[in-house]
C-alpha cells in the first residue's frame, strides 16, 4: 500500500509525529500530502528555539492554533538581555537583525489566532509590553501566559493583565528584571484567580538609565565617606 491510499485521519495521525521541516519536505512529493501539510488540525501546537525559525515557510499559523511556544536558550540570548547603552557595537549589531523578529511574529499572532491557549516566551529579550498587550486583547481565551528572561517586560504587561487578562489562569513572569514586587501585588489583588509565579524577578536589578546609575553610584560614594 502506497502511503498515499491511507485516509485523511491517518496521514494526519502520521504528519503529527514529524517536525515542521519533515513534515514540508514531505509536502513536496504529491498534492495530496500537500493538501494535509495545509489542514489546519495539523497545526493547533508550534514549538521554536530560535528567532530564526520563525522566518521559515515550513508551518501555517490560523485560527486552529492553540499553544504557542518560543523558547531560546542559545548564548546569544544573553546579549539581547544587555541593557541597551551598554552593548557595543558588535552587540547592537547582532540584536539589531532580530530585534523585531519575535514581536513581529507575535503581533501576526495577535490577527490570525483568536483561539489561542497558552503562550510561553523564554529568552525573548526584545518582546516588550505592548506587544503583550496587543496579545492579550486580541486573544481573549487565553488562559497561560509564561514568560522567561523576557528583559524588556515591565509591571505594564502586569498591568494588561488585570484589564485584558479575563480567562487567564496561569502567569508566569520569571527573572524579568524590569517587574516589582509592587506590580506583582496589584496582579495577586485584582486577579485572585490566577495561579501567579515570579521566581526571581522582583528581587532582580532593574533597567536604569546611565544618568540615574551614576547619581546612585555618587550618592553611595558620599554615605561611604
Amino acid at each position: 500500500m502506497h502511503i498515499t491510499q491511507l485516509n485523511r485521519e491517518c496521514l494526519l495521525h502520521l504528519f503529527s509525529f514529524l517536525d515542521k521541516d519533515s513534515r514540508k519536505n514531505l509536502a513536496k512529493t504529491c498534492h495530496r500530502l500537500l493538501e494535509v501539510f495545509q489542514d489546519p488540525l495539523l497545526w493547533s501546537l508550534l514549538k521554536f528555539h530560535s528567532p530564526v525559525e520563525l522566518k521559515k515557510d515550513n508551518f501555517l499559523l490560523g485560527p486552529a492554533l492553540k499553544h504557542l511556544s518560543i523558547c531560546w536558550y542559545s548564548e546569544r540570548v544573553k546579549v539581547c538581555n544587555i541593557e541597551d547603552w551598554m552593548k557595543n557595537s558588535f552587540q547592537k549589531d547582532f540584536c539589531k537583525r532580530h530585534e523585531n523578529t519575535v514581536s513581529d511574529f507575535l503581533l501576526d499572532v495577535c490577527s490570525r489566532c483568536p483561539n489561542l491557549l497558552s503562550l510561553t516566551l523564554s529568552g525573548c529579550g526584545h518582546v516588550t509590553d505592548d506587544c503583550i498587550l496587543q496579545l492579550l486583547k486580541n486573544c481573549p481565551n487565553l488562559r497561560s501566559l509564561k514568560l522567561e528572561n523576557c528583559v524588556r517586560i515591565s509591571d505594564h504587561t502586569l498591568e494588561a493583565v488585570t484589564l485584558h487578562g479575563a480567562a487567564l489562569r496561569t502567569l508566569h513572569v520569571d527573572f524579568c528584571r524590569n517587574v516589582t514586587q509592587a506590580g506583582l501585588e496589584r496582579v495577586r489583588a485584582k486577579c485572585p484567580s490566577v495561579t501567579l509565579r515570579a521566581d526571581r524577578s522582583a528581587n532582580m536589578i532593574p533597567d536604569s538609565k546611565p544618568e540615574k546609575k551614576m547619581m546612585l553610584e555618587k550618592a553611595s560614594r558620599k554615605l561611604v565617606q
